[in-house]
């Protein structure tokens, strides 16, 4: 058994009107599962495929009040189209933001509700990425989190430091997924978290037991009733085990 990153998901105080503003920056489809939910994922994409990593946005009056821990890093194809694409998103809300990046070649910016990403300035690595570089974990121990994913899912580790790890889908398509050493303490739930999915005919329960043995806990949701189930990996990060498909 195994399971693989299928999308990133995000509250939104305005989930309709903050996936417009993600539309516009990964040139992505705009579609709605029901109420207070807005799906972006390429045109003409057939789910589940590791060609994209989806991006989900459910509403929610919770407040941001810290630093996403986990972020999007854009891929630009020239200084050109990265200064562009800057241009383009704040024109369309986006602002300038300080996380202690100091003097580096790509920018940090929030969109329009706050929420960090990275217009990356161009990088051969991220070349046929599409337009997500990479989905990015802060994390406290990176070699950590390699073992801990690098058994939970079947994608491949690319490097592993005492800085960073990276994790790529095996078919060598797609985004990065990668862990960032970072000094920042885990305060409340993430804004933004991962959803994994195992494949076809495998077992929900077996695949969440699985999990756990590997050091994820379960997550108490005080009684919600929901198909899917909510698990934090070693380093306290919520995210959700999808039912297979």
């Amino acid at each position: 058994m195994a399971t693989r990153l299928v999308q990133v998901n995000m509250k939104a105080r305005d989930d309709s009107a903050l996936g417009g503003f993600w539309a516009e920056a990964l040139g992505w489809d705009v579609s709605s599962e029901g109420p207070g939910v807005t799906n972006l994922e390429p045109e003409g994409f057939v789910y589940p495929d590791p060609v994209a990593v989806c991006l989900d946005l459910v509403v929610s009056a919770e407040p941001k009040t810290v630093k996403n821990r986990v972020h999007l890093d854009l891929a630009t194809t020239s200084t050109a189209h990265q200064a562009e694409l800057v241009t383009r998103l704040t024109d369309r809300g986006a602002t300038p933001v300080d996380v202690g990046q100091g003097d580096v070649p790509w920018t940090v910016l929030a969109d329009p509700e706050g929420n960090e990403f990275c217009v990356l300035e161009p990088r051969s690595m991220y070349r046929d990425t599409g337009p997500i570089a990479a989905v990015v974990v802060d994390c406290a121990d990176a070699r950590a989190m390699a073992r801990f994913w690098g058994e939970a899912m079947d994608w491949t580790v690319h490097e592993v430091t005492d800085r960073r790890a990276m994790l790529r889908s095996a078919k060598g398509v797609g985004p990065y997924l990668e862990f960032i050493r970072t000094p920042d303490v885990k305060v409340g739930w993430n804004r933004a978290h991962l959803d994994v999915r195992p494949y076809p005919g495998d077992d929900l329960d077996a695949e969440a037991t699985r999990l756990r043995a590997l050091g994820a806990t379960a997550v108490d949701l005080g009684g919600s009733d929901v198909p899917w189930r909510v698990l934090a990996d070693p380093e306290g990060n919520e995210f959700c085990l999808l039912t297979p498909s």
